[in-house]
Protein backbone atom coordinates (compact mmCIF):
# COMPACT_ATOMS: atom_id res chain seq x y z
CA UNK A 1 0.00 0.00 0.00
CA UNK A 2 1.42 3.22 -1.04
CA UNK A 3 2.26 6.22 1.76
CA UNK A 4 1.34 9.62 0.76
CA UNK A 5 1.64 12.56 3.09
CA UNK A 6 -0.80 15.75 2.09
CA UNK A 7 0.40 19.57 2.56
CA UNK A 8 -2.60 21.67 2.51
CA UNK A 9 -5.88 23.16 3.92
CA UNK A 10 -7.83 21.85 6.74
CA UNK A 11 -11.18 23.25 7.35
CA UNK A 12 -15.01 23.10 8.46
CA UNK A 13 -16.70 22.66 5.02
CA UNK A 14 -20.06 24.36 5.16
CA UNK A 15 -22.15 23.73 2.12
CA UNK A 16 -25.91 24.80 1.02
CA UNK A 17 -27.88 24.14 -1.83
CA UNK A 18 -30.11 26.50 -2.93
CA UNK A 19 -32.19 26.71 -6.33
CA UNK A 20 -31.18 30.57 -7.11
CA UNK A 21 -29.33 33.42 -5.41
CA UNK A 22 -32.24 35.75 -3.71
CA UNK A 23 -32.80 39.06 -5.15
CA UNK A 24 -31.59 42.14 -3.21
CA UNK A 25 -33.42 42.21 0.30
CA UNK A 26 -34.96 38.78 -0.13
CA UNK A 27 -34.06 35.31 0.96
CA UNK A 28 -34.39 31.85 -0.31
CA UNK A 29 -34.84 28.65 0.99
CA UNK A 30 -31.61 25.98 1.72
CA UNK A 31 -32.73 22.76 -0.07
CA UNK A 32 -29.92 21.00 1.61
CA UNK A 33 -27.53 21.87 4.18
CA UNK A 34 -24.13 19.93 4.72
CA UNK A 35 -21.58 20.42 7.27
CA UNK A 36 -17.93 18.77 6.97
CA UNK A 37 -14.47 18.39 6.65
CA UNK A 38 -13.07 20.36 3.88
CA UNK A 39 -10.38 22.42 2.53
CA UNK A 40 -8.16 20.97 -0.46
CA UNK A 41 -5.47 19.35 1.38
CA UNK A 42 -8.05 17.11 4.04
CA UNK A 43 -10.02 16.18 0.75
CA UNK A 44 -7.04 15.06 -1.27
CA UNK A 45 -6.25 13.64 1.87
CA UNK A 46 -9.45 11.77 1.80
CA UNK A 47 -9.52 10.81 -1.70
CA UNK A 48 -6.13 9.49 -1.47
CA UNK A 49 -7.54 7.06 1.54
CA UNK A 50 -10.51 5.97 -0.09
CA UNK A 51 -8.07 5.01 -2.72
CA UNK A 52 -6.00 2.36 -0.73
CA UNK A 53 -2.92 4.47 0.35
CA UNK A 54 -1.85 5.00 4.04
CA UNK A 55 -2.19 9.00 4.14
CA UNK A 56 -0.42 11.03 6.50
CA UNK A 57 -2.04 14.70 6.99
CA UNK A 58 -0.16 17.69 7.70
CA UNK A 59 -1.95 20.92 8.23
CA UNK A 60 -3.32 23.69 11.01
CA UNK A 61 -6.74 24.02 12.55
CA UNK A 62 -7.46 26.25 15.40
CA UNK A 63 -7.63 25.05 19.02
CA UNK A 64 -11.43 25.12 18.93
CA UNK A 65 -14.57 23.53 18.74
CA UNK A 66 -14.57 23.33 15.05
CA UNK A 67 -10.47 22.39 14.87
CA UNK A 68 -11.57 19.36 17.03
CA UNK A 69 -14.75 18.26 15.03
CA UNK A 70 -12.54 18.06 11.95
CA UNK A 71 -9.24 16.58 12.93
CA UNK A 72 -11.33 13.56 14.62
CA UNK A 73 -13.31 13.73 11.40
CA UNK A 74 -10.25 12.71 9.32
CA UNK A 75 -9.08 10.39 12.03
CA UNK A 76 -12.53 8.72 11.48
CA UNK A 77 -11.68 8.68 8.17
CA UNK A 78 -8.23 6.80 8.62
CA UNK A 79 -6.07 9.48 7.59
CA UNK A 80 -3.18 10.09 9.95
CA UNK A 81 -3.79 13.19 12.03
CA UNK A 82 -0.04 13.49 13.87
CA UNK A 83 0.75 16.16 11.71
CA UNK A 84 -2.06 18.30 12.09
CA UNK A 85 -1.19 21.67 14.07
CA UNK A 86 -3.72 22.82 16.63
CA UNK A 87 -2.80 26.54 16.87
CA UNK A 88 -4.00 28.06 19.85
CA UNK A 89 -6.23 31.12 19.84
CA UNK A 90 -6.67 30.96 15.99
CA UNK A 91 -9.62 30.49 14.71
CA UNK A 92 -10.38 27.25 12.74
CA UNK A 93 -10.88 28.19 8.67
CA UNK A 94 -14.35 28.22 7.34
CA UNK A 95 -15.30 27.52 3.76
CA UNK A 96 -18.53 28.09 3.09
CA UNK A 97 -20.01 26.75 -0.15
CA UNK A 98 -22.91 27.72 -1.86
CA UNK A 99 -24.25 25.68 -5.02
CA UNK A 100 -27.17 26.55 -6.83
CA UNK A 101 -29.17 24.64 -9.59
CA UNK A 102 -27.36 23.83 -12.46
CA UNK A 103 -24.13 23.34 -10.50
CA UNK A 104 -23.10 27.38 -10.29
CA UNK A 105 -20.81 27.38 -7.04
CA UNK A 106 -19.52 30.46 -5.25
CA UNK A 107 -16.88 30.10 -2.47
CA UNK A 108 -17.01 32.51 1.12
CA UNK A 109 -13.92 31.94 2.21
CA UNK A 110 -12.44 32.25 6.25
CA UNK A 111 -9.24 31.57 6.21
CA UNK A 112 -7.25 33.44 9.16
CA UNK A 113 -3.50 33.80 8.24
CA UNK A 114 -2.76 32.03 11.66
CA UNK A 115 -4.04 28.96 10.28
CA UNK A 116 -1.71 28.54 7.51
CA UNK A 117 1.16 26.43 7.43
CA UNK A 118 4.75 27.70 8.79
CA UNK A 119 8.08 26.57 8.08
CA UNK A 120 8.38 25.69 11.83
CA UNK A 121 5.48 23.41 10.97
CA UNK A 122 7.17 21.58 8.22
CA UNK A 123 10.38 21.38 9.97
CA UNK A 124 7.76 19.53 12.55
CA UNK A 125 6.94 16.83 10.03
CA UNK A 126 10.38 16.55 8.30
CA UNK A 127 10.48 12.82 9.14
CA UNK A 128 6.49 12.37 8.11
CA UNK A 129 7.50 14.05 4.58
CA UNK A 130 10.81 12.24 4.34
CA UNK A 131 9.35 8.74 4.34
CA UNK A 132 6.38 8.61 2.09
CA UNK A 133 6.24 7.28 -1.41
CA UNK A 134 4.47 10.88 -2.45
CA UNK A 135 3.66 14.39 -1.19
CA UNK A 136 0.76 16.05 -2.52
CA UNK A 137 1.35 19.84 -1.84
CA UNK A 138 -0.90 22.86 -2.17
CA UNK A 139 0.67 25.92 -3.48
CA UNK A 140 -1.74 28.17 -1.55
CA UNK A 141 -0.12 27.73 1.60
CA UNK A 142 2.87 30.27 2.12
CA UNK A 143 5.79 30.49 0.32
CA UNK A 144 8.38 29.39 3.20
CA UNK A 145 6.12 26.17 4.08
CA UNK A 146 5.75 25.40 0.23
CA UNK A 147 9.43 25.51 -0.35
CA UNK A 148 10.13 23.30 3.04
CA UNK A 149 7.92 21.02 2.36
CA UNK A 150 9.03 20.52 -1.59
CA UNK A 151 12.83 20.48 -0.70
CA UNK A 152 12.27 17.72 2.29
CA UNK A 153 9.58 15.57 0.03
CA UNK A 154 12.07 15.74 -2.75
CA UNK A 155 15.20 14.63 -1.06
CA UNK A 156 13.69 11.83 0.29
CA UNK A 157 12.43 10.85 -3.26
CA UNK A 158 9.43 11.37 -2.66
CA UNK A 159 6.84 11.84 -6.37
CA UNK A 160 5.93 15.22 -5.33
CA UNK A 161 2.32 16.63 -6.73
CA UNK A 162 2.01 20.43 -6.87
CA UNK A 163 -1.54 21.96 -7.03
CA UNK A 164 -2.09 25.52 -7.36
CA UNK A 165 -0.06 28.54 -8.19
CA UNK A 166 3.48 29.53 -6.63
CA UNK A 167 3.30 32.31 -3.93
CA UNK A 168 6.44 33.83 -5.61
CA UNK A 169 9.07 33.34 -8.66
CA UNK A 170 11.44 31.47 -5.61
CA UNK A 171 8.93 29.09 -5.35
CA UNK A 172 8.03 28.83 -9.04
CA UNK A 173 11.53 27.79 -9.45
CA UNK A 174 11.43 25.16 -6.71
CA UNK A 175 8.28 23.82 -7.76
CA UNK A 176 9.60 23.54 -11.40
CA UNK A 177 12.75 21.41 -10.02
CA UNK A 178 11.02 19.38 -7.55
CA UNK A 179 7.87 18.69 -8.63
CA UNK A 180 7.57 15.10 -10.78
CA UNK A 181 3.59 16.26 -11.33
CA UNK A 182 2.44 19.81 -11.15
CA UNK A 183 -2.03 20.15 -11.75
CA UNK A 184 -3.02 24.16 -12.70
CA UNK A 185 -6.22 25.62 -13.83
CA UNK A 186 -5.40 28.74 -16.22
CA UNK A 187 -5.09 31.59 -13.78
CA UNK A 188 -2.23 28.99 -11.68
CA UNK A 189 -0.50 27.93 -15.12
CA UNK A 190 -0.19 31.68 -15.86
CA UNK A 191 2.02 31.97 -12.43
CA UNK A 192 3.81 28.85 -13.85
CA UNK A 193 4.36 30.02 -16.86
CA UNK A 194 3.81 33.98 -17.45
CA UNK A 195 1.03 33.66 -19.71
CA UNK A 196 -2.77 32.38 -19.56
CA UNK A 197 -4.30 29.84 -21.97
CA UNK A 198 -7.04 31.17 -23.58
CA UNK A 199 -8.42 27.70 -25.52
CA UNK A 200 -7.66 23.67 -25.78
CA UNK A 201 -4.38 24.75 -27.98
CA UNK A 202 -2.73 27.20 -25.59
CA UNK A 203 -3.60 24.89 -22.91
CA UNK A 204 -1.69 21.87 -24.95
CA UNK A 205 1.35 24.35 -25.93
CA UNK A 206 1.07 25.37 -21.30
CA UNK A 207 0.97 21.31 -20.57
CA UNK A 208 3.73 20.40 -22.37
CA UNK A 209 5.97 23.43 -21.92
CA UNK A 210 5.65 22.28 -18.29
CA UNK A 211 7.08 19.27 -19.39
CA UNK A 212 9.48 20.60 -20.78
CA UNK A 213 10.72 22.95 -17.70
CA UNK A 214 10.97 19.92 -15.38
CA UNK A 215 8.04 18.24 -14.56
CA UNK A 216 7.18 14.68 -15.76
CA UNK A 217 3.50 15.12 -16.26
CA UNK A 218 1.40 18.28 -16.46
CA UNK A 219 -2.36 17.94 -15.62
CA UNK A 220 -3.66 21.75 -17.05
CA UNK A 221 -7.58 22.84 -16.74
CA UNK A 222 -8.76 23.81 -19.63
CA UNK A 223 -10.63 27.14 -19.62
CA UNK A 224 -12.94 26.28 -22.45
CA UNK A 225 -13.18 22.71 -20.40
CA UNK A 226 -11.96 19.16 -19.94
CA UNK A 227 -8.63 19.03 -18.79
CA UNK A 228 -4.81 18.17 -20.54
CA UNK A 229 -2.62 15.64 -19.19
CA UNK A 230 0.92 15.78 -20.86
CA UNK A 231 4.64 14.05 -20.26
CA UNK A 232 7.64 14.03 -22.43
CA UNK A 233 5.97 11.01 -24.86
CA UNK A 234 2.48 12.10 -25.04
CA UNK A 235 -0.64 13.87 -23.68
CA UNK A 236 -4.33 13.29 -23.18
CA UNK A 237 -7.25 15.85 -23.69
CA UNK A 238 -9.36 14.63 -21.01
CA UNK A 239 -13.62 15.76 -21.61
CA UNK A 240 -15.60 16.13 -18.36
CA UNK A 241 -17.14 13.13 -18.23
CA UNK A 242 -20.39 14.41 -16.35
CA UNK A 243 -22.35 16.37 -18.61
CA UNK A 244 -24.44 17.47 -15.61
CA UNK A 245 -22.78 17.70 -12.61
CA UNK A 246 -24.35 18.47 -9.37
CA UNK A 247 -21.77 20.19 -7.70
CA UNK A 248 -18.72 21.47 -8.66
CA UNK A 249 -17.12 20.97 -4.96
CA UNK A 250 -13.92 19.16 -4.42
CA UNK A 251 -13.43 17.97 -8.26
CA UNK A 252 -10.25 19.11 -8.63
CA UNK A 253 -9.48 17.31 -5.47
CA UNK A 254 -10.27 14.35 -6.59
CA UNK A 255 -8.40 14.51 -9.97
CA UNK A 256 -5.55 15.22 -7.82
CA UNK A 257 -5.83 12.53 -5.63
CA UNK A 258 -6.65 10.08 -8.79
CA UNK A 259 -3.85 10.79 -10.38
CA UNK A 260 -1.18 10.50 -7.74
CA UNK A 261 -2.39 7.25 -6.55
CA UNK A 262 -2.27 5.67 -10.14
CA UNK A 263 1.20 6.95 -10.87
CA UNK A 264 2.10 5.02 -7.25
CA UNK A 265 0.53 1.42 -8.40
CA UNK A 266 2.70 2.08 -12.09
CA UNK A 267 -0.36 3.38 -14.23
CA UNK A 268 1.22 4.60 -17.42
CA UNK A 269 0.07 8.49 -17.57
CA UNK A 270 -2.73 7.89 -19.93
CA UNK A 271 -3.77 5.35 -17.98
CA UNK A 272 -4.09 7.34 -15.00
CA UNK A 273 -5.15 10.98 -16.85
CA UNK A 274 -8.28 8.81 -17.05
CA UNK A 275 -9.15 7.41 -13.97
CA UNK A 276 -8.51 10.98 -12.57
CA UNK A 277 -11.06 12.55 -15.00
CA UNK A 278 -13.69 9.21 -13.82
CA UNK A 279 -12.59 10.45 -10.03
CA UNK A 280 -13.64 14.16 -10.66
CA UNK A 281 -16.64 13.06 -12.56
CA UNK A 282 -17.99 11.11 -9.69
CA UNK A 283 -17.50 13.49 -7.00
CA UNK A 284 -19.24 16.25 -8.87
CA UNK A 285 -22.47 13.85 -9.62
CA UNK A 286 -23.06 14.63 -5.58
CA UNK A 287 -23.52 17.09 -3.41
CA UNK A 288 -21.32 18.63 -0.94
CA UNK A 289 -17.89 17.72 -2.10
CA UNK A 290 -16.86 14.76 -0.16
CA UNK A 291 -15.45 11.77 -2.22
CA UNK A 292 -17.09 8.34 -2.02
CA UNK A 293 -14.31 6.72 -4.18
CA UNK A 294 -13.76 3.07 -4.77
CA UNK A 295 -10.83 2.02 -6.97
CA UNK A 296 -12.34 -0.44 -8.99
CA UNK A 297 -15.08 1.13 -9.84
CA UNK A 298 -13.30 4.13 -11.03
CA UNK A 299 -10.90 1.96 -13.43
CA UNK A 300 -14.01 0.55 -14.82
CA UNK A 301 -15.46 3.64 -15.50
CA UNK A 302 -12.33 4.98 -16.60
CA UNK A 303 -12.02 2.14 -19.54
CA UNK A 304 -15.45 2.56 -20.69
CA UNK A 305 -14.74 6.72 -20.74
CA UNK A 306 -11.57 6.25 -22.71
CA UNK A 307 -13.14 3.57 -25.15
CA UNK A 308 -16.02 6.04 -25.73
CA UNK A 309 -13.68 8.99 -26.39
CA UNK A 310 -10.26 7.40 -26.96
Amino acid sequence: MPSVVVVGQVARDLVLRIEGMPAEGRSVPVQERSELLGGKGANQAVACRQLKAEVELVGVVGDDEPGRTVTGQAAADGIGVGGVIRRKGAPTALLVDIVESGGVRRLFEDVDERVLLTAEDLRASKEVLGAADAVLVQLQQPAQAVSMALDVAASGGAMVVTDGAPPDRETRELVLRCAAVVRADAEETEALLGWKPRDLAHTIKAAQSLVEAGPRIAALACPTGGNVVAWAEGLVVLPLLDEDPEDPTGAGDAFVAALAISLLQDDDPRSAAWLAAAASAEVVGKSGGRPQLNLGELRAAARRARDVHG
